[in-house]
């Protein structure tokens, strides 16, 4: 078998942020299809943890490496996950944030230009910003506040698919944008300051579980397997279908409905409390997905009850 058809079964594919919870998922689902995969973090906000179990694996290689600084390998594909992704983290250093997302973009795109690879970014539906348009559509351009405490994270993505586009049009990179809803399952950072989590492990300590606002405010929430399945399948769409697309559970719930839930699920005598809601918060938050429907054959499959049950399981595990 010659070099080239041994890598034309073996796919070097390239994850940045694959020591973060959707990054490890991706690593993993890829190595069970045979992908070489090279998976960057600089551990800001990823951990070994969620990767210690494919570190003895041939096909998975982990590099340290920090993604505003250009990087040079020979790849088939690139899925750009590195980007803190929850408010405490990414508003710990809005600077360094907006550097990710940016220079993060170009130095990936670089080297998608350099070596042919098909590259995957991987932004959010916080490019909407406090939406006036619901559900949201990919062809909303979004109502975002450009000073405010979240922009450093919502318009450094809004700027890398930007740059993203600008590479296809320009350089005639191979891109593909999708952009993820609320998700949640295994792997989750404890600590985040996300909703699924925050609740979650408020419920388990018996803390007060708080809810900023009224908790009529909406989100929808992804498991972690159907939105990977879609990403996967984004990746594999014709050359010329670019994105952007949105990636989420088109079911909404509000805030005291997932509190409640997960009140159920636990069995903890926590007590819901109120406290006032943080500046620039989306008050609603909903993907249409008919766009994933049609181009990747794909919509969410686990409901969130089930998808509570394996997170909880998981952050049971963390905490004893």
């Amino acid at each position: 078998m010659s070099r080239k058809d041994q890598y034309a079964l073996n796919t070097r594919a390239l994850v940045t942020g694959g020591a973060g919870f959707l990054g490890s998922h991706l690593c993993e689902r890829l190595i069970k299809e045979k992908y070489d995969v090279l998976c960057l973090d600089n551990f800001f906000t990823g951990q070994k943890r969620n990767i210690e179990h494919l570190m003895g694996n041939s096909y998975f290689e982990l590099v340290r490496h920090d993604v505003t600084f250009p990087y040079y390998a020979e790849i088939d594909q690139i899925y750009n996950f590195a980007c803190p992704a929850s408010p405490p983290h990414y508003q710990y250093d809005p600077v360094q944030t907006t550097k990710t997302s940016v220079h993060g973009a170009i130095n990936m795109l670089g080297l998608a230009k350099r070596t042919g690879a098909r590259i995957l970014q991987a932004s959010t539906s916080e490019v909407y910003g406090d939406p006036v348009v619901h559900p949201q559509v990919e062809s909303y351009w979004g109502n975002v506040n450009p000073i405010g405490i979240r922009s450093c994270y919502d318009e450094g993505k809004r700027c890398a698919e930007t740059l993203f586009f600008d590479y296809h049009r320009q350089h005639q990179v191979e891109i593909k944008v999708v952009r993820i809803f609320n998700t949640y399952g295994p792997r989750m950072h404890p600590n985040d300051g996300r909703v699924v989590s925050n609740f979650i492990m408020q419920a388990l300590r018996g803390d007060n579980i708080t809810i900023y606002g009224d908790g009529s405010q909406t989100r929808s929430f992804c498991y972690v397997d159907d939105l990977i399945e879609a990403i996967v399948q984004m990746m594999k769409t014709p050359a010329d279908f670019t994105g952007p697309v949105n990636i989420g559970n088109p079911g909404e719930f509000s805030m005291l409905e997932l509190a409640e839930t997960i009140l159920s699920l636990t069995g903890s005598k926590s007590k819901i409390i109120y406290q006032p809601l943080p500046s620039d918060d989306p008050k609603q938050r909903k993907p249409n997905i008919a766009l994933a429907k049609e181009k990747l054959n794909w919509e969410p499959k686990i409901h969130l009850r089930d998808g509570l049950k394996e997170t909880i399981a998981y952050f049971e595990g963390q905490i004893k």
